[in-house]
């Protein structure tokens, strides 16, 4: 699977456990870390354990598996390394203090496709409200 089809994967998946505020950014430029972020942020540790959960489950049934997950426990900011995929879930107030897309500013964010644009900007209201 190449990078771009592993990441929308990723994404389904966050989205089945209502990961909101949900970005993707291509990194390629940058190598040597991967290809692209896939970053989300879920309203509890434990809902940010779900996700990343989810995310594993999916992957690990497309034969993707990650090199390392970082956070877990703590469940803040838990990173999930696929190698040319980096996924970052969020805790809402931690998503807000880095707002990690900021600090890739030369990056630029990937047009989700249908319907997966479509359920991210739902997930997105409704934490809004």
């Amino acid at each position: 699977m190449d990078s771009l089809g592993k990441t929308l994967v990723a994404v389904e998946a966050a989205l089945e456990k209502k990961a909101y505020d949900l970005v993707v950014v291509q990194v390629e430029h940058l190598k040597s870390i991967a290809d692209y972020f896939l970053i989300a942020t879920g309203r509890s540790d434990v809902q940010v354990q779900a996700i990343v959960r989810g995310i594993e489950e999916r992957m690990d049934r497309e034969n993707e598996h990650p090199i390392s997950i970082e956070g877990f426990n703590h469940a803040h900011w838990v990173v999930m390394d696929y190698d040319d995929l980096v996924v970052h879930v969020f805790f809402e107030p931690t998503r807000d203090f880095y707002r990690l897309e900021r600090t890739w500013s030369d990056a630029h964010q990937i047009v989700l496709p249908e319907p997966l644009r479509s359920q991210a900007s739902v997930l997105q209201l409704r934490a809004s409200v």
